[in-house]
């Protein structure tokens, strides 16, 4: 399948990338999980807490593990022990012999980019047992930093119409060494969702927000999370429609702002 809107062949991935990628945070069950695996979703963000997604998704790898792209980490990544025991967990409860992306959670507050974190990160990389290196992060000037020089080759930032600092503070350090990026909170935290007080348009829907943040380039995947298969569906649907016009994206940077506050 070539690239279009919706596939993009991330460079520091790997493989070829349906830009919606699958985060199970609100309520969508196992059967709504494997519709979404059974259909175009290659990319998961893979908590081990949410138990309802590992038996689909163990299913998926064993079927085709070159088609899916599978980033998870340790959620507190203080220490490197704490990388190697969530990488390694994480291999034996989905069957696997890889994951694609070994992530450090929120940079800074849940864990700590140190030399002996990174050591470890890169030994479990050469060891075969992960291919790439990310990091999600709010603090937006460092990314950028990161974003030019580190070993990270994925960085997972806040991006969505009411935030979307990340276009002078990020996405214009990327073009050195290219390091994929996720976004999510696109529909920030569901604010964008509901009219704010004194807005005379109507909301944005799931699929306006997926679509403002996969509209910019620099945006390689954006994350969302279905509360049900209906939702799943019509976000897929939705998003299909392709990047937003430019009518499209003033109302929603406008909608954005009026949010912010």
């Amino acid at each position: 399948m070539a690239e279009d809107f919706l596939h993009r062949q991330v460079s520091s991935l790997g493989k070829l990338t349906f830009r919606l990628g699958l985060a199970v945070t609100h309520g969508i069950d196992g059967a709504g999980i494997r519709e979404a695996l059974d259909g175009e979703v290659n990319y998961v963000f893979f908590n081990p807490t949410a138990r309802k997604l590992v038996t689909p998704l163990r299913d998926a790898l064993r079927r085709d593990r070159e088609r899916y792209l599978v980033a998870t980490g340790p959620t507190f990544g203080w220490l490197p022990g704490s990388a190697r025991r969530r990488v390694e967990s994480a291999l034996r409860m989905l069957g696997t012999d890889y994951l694609d992306v070994l992530q450090l959670y929120w940079l800074g507050k849940m864990s700590a980019l140190t030399e002996a974190i990174v050591e470890e990160m890169l030994r479990l990389r050469e060891e075969g047992k992960v291919r790439a290196l990310g990091a999600s992060i709010h603090d937006r000037v460092r990314a950028g930093r990161l974003a030019e020089d580190s070993a990270l080759d994925l960085l997972m930032i806040r991006y969505n119409a009411a935030h979307p600092g990340a276009e002078t503070d990020v996405f214009p350090h990327l073009s050195r060494r290219k390091p994929a990026v996720i976004a999510y909170t696109a529909t920030c935290w569901r604010r964008l969702l509901r009219a704010p007080r004194g807005w005379t348009g109507s909301a944005a829907t799931a699929g306006d927000c997926y679509r403002f943040c996969l509209t910019n380039p620099s945006v390689d995947v954006v994350l969302f999370s279905p509360a049900d298969s209906r939702e799943l569906r019509q976000d897929l649907v939705e998003v299909a429609r392709g990047p937003l016009s430019d009518g499209e994206m003033s109302r929603m940077r406008e909608l954005g702002r009026a949010v912010h506050g």
